[in-house]
């Protein structure tokens, strides 16, 4: 498992980021004919074009995968990466040309920096324009320029989110890679249970979300502005170079998800917005039906999630 491990091949991520108003959002382009899927566990996501995902969808998959700042105003950024997509002629083929198809996701962060500024149609066409097949940059950019965890005695006590990389080498399966934008209510916890991101208690040290929760009497004041009623998300993107079709993508990203109970507690919580995206470019044909397909099909999952573990624990290490 590394965080230098290059992105499998023809992928590439793009940042726009607002450093000012603290917001921004991150691109993933896939190569054409990429399969995709989705898993959403938040009860609070703001979402765009997930349809496109879903197994019984005639579409194989997303065109490109934006997560973005701004709540739900941020879903305008996402025809932006239309506009760049279309200008180069990638998309799905139809009579009249090219019809890019981006599947977004949004996180809340109006409550940091300028809520007046949100990422929009320029913003996610320059995010784009930014997009490289290297290794992506990673901390308090793109879609976590503005991102908290652990905000359940407010963020003034909180530790800051944002965006994380992990990726690492399968040996029959090539590469499996994922982005993470972290912005929970709940912690940030590493794979031996340290506190990576939490609420601070009054002399500053980090305490345990789930140990507080039940000493509490009743709900804390979410007042307006409050980041602990409804605005809280982590959002991830697996991409592999494995040869996978929609519906195990779909497994995949419902495996994924585990990556990010493991490193988040609590985890898809009524106020959090959490999706699961996975992207496949592999051109072979995927084994049949049987044992050996399975067996693939359940390591790349188990893989998948310990990466998104990694990225979520790795968006909260990054320097602030």
């Amino acid at each position: 498992m590394t965080d230098s491990l290059p992105l499998p091949a023809g992928f590439q991520i793009g940042h726009w980021t607002d450093p000012v108003a603290r917001t921004g959002c991150t691109v993933v382009i896939p190569p054409p004919g990429a399969r995709g899927g989705v898993d959403v566990r938040g009860g609070g996501t703001g979402t765009r074009e997930l349809e496109t995902l879903s197994p019984l969808a005639n579409a194989e998959g997303a065109t490109a995968v934006l997560l973005t700042g701004g709540s739900a105003f941020g879903l305008a950024a996402a025809d932006g990466v239309v506009r760049w997509l279309e200008e180069r002629g990638l998309g799905r083929p139809t009579p009249a040309g090219v019809v890019p198809l981006v599947s977004a996701a949004v996180v809340y962060d109006l409550s940091e920096g300028a809520s007046g500024r949100r990422p929009g149609p320029d913003e996610g066409y320059a995010a784009c324009e930014n997009a490289r097949s290297a290794v992506p940059e990673r901390g308090r950019v793109g879609a976590g320029a503005g991102t908290a965890v652990g905000k359940l005695l407010g963020r003034e006590r909180s530790t800051r989110g944002g965006v994380g990389y992990a990726a690492t080498v399968l040996r029959d399966a090539g590469i499996v890679a994922a982005i993470a934008v972290a912005n929970a209510f709940g912690d940030v916890i590493g794979a031996d249970g340290e506190l990576l991101g939490a609420p601070r208690d009054e002399s500053g040290r980090l305490t345990r979300t789930a140990d507080l929760l039940p000493a509490m009497s009743g709900p804390p004041d979410l007042g307006a502005g409050d980041d602990r009623a409804g605005t809280n998300t982590t959002l991830a993107c697996v991409f592999t170079d494995a040869s996978l079709d929609k519906r195990s993508c779909a497994i995949v990203a419902r495996m994924a998800s585990a990556g990010i109970a493991r490193a988040v507690d609590p985890a898809f919580t009524p106020v959090d917005g959490d999706v699961v995206f996975c992207l496949a470019s592999g051109l072979e044909p995927p084994p049949p039906p049987g044992l050996a397909a399975t067996w693939t099909l359940a390591v790349l999952g188990a893989v998948a999630a310990t990466v998104t573990a990694e990225a979520v624990r790795d968006a909260v290490r990054q320097p602030s």
